[in-house]
């Protein structure tokens, strides 16, 4: 729910949108657009996140590589069409089989490589395929890596695709899981970017893998069409800031919670603060306008977003500003109802 504020802090609001445009401008700094994100197929970029996590970018949304005595652990896969290259990524930082991919969402750009990367890898216990004392966590995909992701993403997922469907899914608001001496929890999410979404936490290795639910490249992206809302994406953010932990009390050391973004650069808690707080102004915005019984047409020519435009808006492309105001003025009318 948007917070209530008096008519002279609405206006302090605004003014504070617009003296952040201001400043960006006079400072000279320039953000990634639209086009600059569009990922590269050629190169792949492998970061190192801790000693046993990394990050590769460039396959389309962001896949977090968890690695260990046991095997693989992914999450998301990226676009198809790029399984080839992420494999020879992968195959250069571990000689060690896929054994999990967890996806967090059913986003082409994040569950592309699903069918390719499962079939490279194992089930956690190979050798066993057909014994019926071994359930599906065993097992994985017919022998292959399993394929997670919450109940929604399957329903979400073209039929004509099978094969990279999940082959587990969790209708709970948590699934659960140890592997290479981590423990991993998968939340779901509801309402937020979609209705299936999902972030994982390593708890030992001090990772979360975001997906889409934060994308310091652009405004959220709603998709309201599979269950996306504005305050979904709020409490999907102040969800994970409650489980990030910041880097104190030393905070020149590189101690903390990195948060992997389902586009862009590893994050930490104060990236993932600066975001929530720019999408509470901005929603919070909106919603004084609806409340002044102001158009869609009207709050788009107000332009609510100017003091973030220059970082995170685009004029063309798959997502643009004009969508994302539409999608916040429609959602928070709707509930207004």
């Amino acid at each position: 729910m948007a917070r209530k504020y008096s008519k002279s802090w609405k206006r302090k609001l605004e003014a504070w949108a617009l003296a952040l445009a201001v400043l960006g401008s006079a400072a000279g700094v320039r953000y990634a657009s639209a086009q600059d994100r569009q990922p590269n197929s050629r190169d792949l970029e492998v970061l190192q996140v801790q000693p046993n996590f990394y990050m590769i970018a460039g396959a389309g949304g962001n896949i977090g590589v968890q690695l260990g005595p046991a095997g693989i652990v992914l999450v998301d896969t990226g676009s198809a069409g790029t399984s080839d290259k992420v494999l020879a990524a992968i195959k250069k930082i571990s000689d060690k089989p896929i054994r999990y991919i967890i996806d967090t969402s059913a986003d082409p750009d994040h569950v592309g490589g699903n069918s390719a990367l499962s079939r490279a890898g194992l089930s956690i216990i190979s050798g066993v395929v057909g014994n019926p004392a071994f359930g599906e966590d065993v097992l994985g995909n017919n022998g292959a890596a399993s394929l997670l992701a919450h109940d929604n993403v399957l329903s979400r997922m073209n039929p004509g695709d099978s094969a990279e469907w999940p082959t587990k899914t969790y209708t709970s608001k948590f699934y659960k899981m140890s592997l290479n001496g981590d423990g991993i929890e998968t939340f779901h999410q509801p309402a937020a970017h979609t209705d299936g979404d999902s972030f994982v936490l390593f708890r030992r290795s001090n990772v979360i893998v975001a997906g889409d639910l934060f994308d310091p490249t652009r405004f959220p992206v709603i998709d309201t069409g599979k269950g996306g809302s504005i305050h979904g994406v709020i409490d999907a953010l102040n969800r994970l800031l409650e489980l990030t932990i910041p880097p104190y009390p030393q905070p020149w050391l590189s101690e903390r919670t990195f948060v992997i973004p389902g586009h862009g650069p590893v994050s930490d808690s104060h990236d993932l603060l600066e975001y929530r707080d720019m999408v509470v102004i901005v929603t919070d915005i909106i919603q004084d306008m609806i409340n002044r019984s102001m158009t869609l047409e009207q709050v788009k020519a107000a332009n609510p977003t100017r003091g973030y435009n220059a970082r995170y808006g685009a004029n063309t492309g798959p997502w643009t500003t004009e969508m994302f105001v539409t999608s916040v003025y429609k959602g928070l009318s709707a509930k207004g109802r």
